[in-house]
């Protein structure tokens, strides 16, 4: 519901409207800053000397508050914090704003915190909304401002190539009846799940995957090695498992997929948990499908076998991670970039510990894969507030300036520290990705020249990826390196994303588009239960608590809760947006 300060204001706002546009009240207005069209250059006082500039500072110092997304462990050198910063100080250096945090937290803390600004109608000036759910109800409640002007003004073109990149899917995302509402976060698509398995274990054992050399290898392949880590116990534990799955076992973001079962699904064609549209136009559930009952069955064979873990259904995502690190497993479904955040503690422990990318490919030897949402998260700025260009600003500074500066070193000194060494991205004024779709590829393109001396460093498009050119070219002069950084970057980005363009080049991947991704009116009160069931309902198909056919039993149960009113709402709202 709307806080009285919310209703007032529609009201004072509805009488302003029926009253004569005299002078005074143009003048009023201005005074209030609740216009969002952009500054002109007779605007005096706080607005920049050159309207449409994208890089210049205020005249005075201007203040912006904001709700900012942290992380655990952002690597912030001593006496440096989220609102006090190399970033917060680039941004007072640049445009003379003062960044100031009206809340800081994480996951559901920061959704419970945008939750209450919202209700309470008191948002800071900018803020991230992780739900294109979240800015309909703050555009419904008129909350926030429209920045379709200041945008086209302000935006660098390389912002808007950016954007422009995704074929209209950003931006379209974060229009609402034909106005920007937010500047959109970028997803580019990361897929597919890679199956990542200890190369050292491979060698001991004499085992040769990937014959033809092409980096998809088969279910079967998968199986036998499995079996054969299993038996042979490589790593000297006493104690080896078979492959780990978390219980949550799917996801639609590939860059999530640690751990969960998206490949295996892969093989048969099935997307679980995607939205997917029939041949004859009607929206289908991937959970529900004869694609997805198959995949059980093949998990539930392997559960039998002891391929999957014995204790699938009951291990946490750091139980399973610990797996690998003490040598228990060596075969991890995950995202290209794994080897950065969690495959690393497997080297800590062993400096020998390599690992080689493959992917699992269909009966046709084609790799099954969903284009991403190309955005779900939101940068918004308050109804009200006298700047949102600032907004727009910022985004040139972090995703234009700084990405693509060739002597950041010497422009940015401070933040090219924060680069260097690894200081968590969600330190920066807006914790997103700005992202151009090839960007991936792009990079990984820049790396393999820079490091065959193709290209000096002065040509390498972000800093990025100059300090993974350093970080790769240590591994490689030492692969038992102690260096930890440099033995992640070498396998996220010469075996992951290597791998990523050699399927894309080959023309491997076969592409499906989902049909809807987002919320409808009936899901607020029955998705949680739906999604628990379909949770529960596989595993106990996996764990062989109830037989393969009790798939029959879910989807009637699934449609029977709310499933069919979910697909009938999302029905009418893609027929609607045509």
């Amino acid at each position: 519901m709307r806080n009285n300060w919310s209703i007032k204001s529609k009201l004072l706002t509805k009488r302003l409207a029926v009253l004569s546009m005299s002078a005074l009240i143009v003048s009023v207005l201005a005074a209030c800053g609740g216009s969002s069209n952009p500054p002109t250059a007779e605007d005096a006082g706080q607005y920049e000397v050159t309207p449409g500039d994208p890089f210049s500072a205020y005249k005075d110092e201007v203040t912006v508050t904001m709700g900012r997304v942290t992380t655990a462990n952002p690597k912030l050198p001593a006496g440096d914090t989220y609102e006090n910063n190399a970033y917060t100080r680039l941004v007072k250096e640049s445009f003379n704003a003062q960044i100031k945090d009206q809340f800081e937290a994480n996951g559901e803390d920061y959704s419970r915190q945008v939750s209450l600004a919202i209700a309470s109608g008191e948002l800071p000036d900018m803020m991230r909304v992780d739900s294109k759910d979240e800015l309909k109800e703050l555009v419904d409640n008129d909350l926030i401002e429209d920045l379709t002007e200041v945008y086209k003004q302000y935006a660098t073109d390389n912002i808007k190539q950016i954007y422009d990149s995704y074929d209209g899917r950003a931006l379209d995302n974060a229009t609402i009846d034909g106005r920007l509402m937010g500047l959109p976060a970028t997803s580019l698509d990361s897929a597919p799940t890679m199956v990542w398995v200890r190369q050292d274990w491979l060698d001991v054992l004499g085992i040769k995957l990937d014959a033809d050399g092409d980096g998809a290898i088969k279910l079967e392949d998968v199986e036998k090695t499995a079996e054969e880590f299993l038996k042979k116990d490589p790593g000297q534990t006493g104690k080896p498992v078979g492959i780990p799955f978390v219980n949550t076992l799917n996801t639609t973001d590939y860059n999530g997929s640690a751990y969960t079962m998206l490949g295996v699904a892969s093989t048969e064609g099935a997307y679980p948990q995607y939205w997917m549209k029939g041949e004859d136009g009607s929206i289908i559930y991937g959970s529900t499908t004869e694609e997805t009952k198959q995949m059980l069955g093949v998990m539930a064979d392997w559960f039998k076998r002891g391929i999957i873990d014995p204790q699938f259904g009951t291990r946490t995502f750091d139980d399973i991670t610990a797996l690998y690190t003490n040598g228990q497993s060596g075969i991890a479904f995950g995202p290209w970039h794994i080897p950065d955040w969690g495959l690393s503690s497997v080297k800590q422990m062993d400096k020998h510990a390599k690992f080689t990318a493959y992917t699992l490919e269909d009966a046709d030897s084609k790799v099954n894969v969903a284009h991403a949402n190309p955005s779900g998260q939101f940068i918004v700025v308050r109804k009200g507030y006298e700047h949102p260009e600032l907004a727009i600003k910022i985004i040139n500074l972090f995703y234009d300036k700084l990405a693509n500066d060739k002597d950041v070193a010497t422009s940015m000194p401070e933040a090219a520290k924060y680069l260097e060494s690894g200081v968590d991205g969600s330190t920066r004024p807006f914790n997103i990705e700005v992202n151009s779709a090839t960007s991936l590829l792009d990079d990984y393109s820049d790396v393999v020249r820079g490091i065959k001396g193709e290209i000096g460093l002065d040509q390498v498009r972000t800093t990025e990826s100059k300090n993974n050119i350093g970080s790769i070219q240590t591994y490689l002069k030492d692969q038992d390196t102690d260096d930890v950084t440099a033995w992640s970057k070498y396998h996220s980005r010469m075996n992951g994303v290597g791998l990523i363009d050699k399927l894309t080049q080959e023309g491997k991947f076969n592409w499906m588009t989902p049909a809807f991704s987002g919320t409808t009116p009936s899901m607020k009160q029955t998705w949680a239960n739906l999604t628990k069931m379909e949770q529960e309902s596989f595993i106990k198909i996996i764990t062989g608590a109830e037989p393969l056919d009790y798939f029959e039993t879910f989807v009637s149960n699934w449609k029977k809760q709310g499933g069919d009113q979910v697909i009938q709402e999302i029905e009418a709202e893609t027929t609607s947006q045509k």
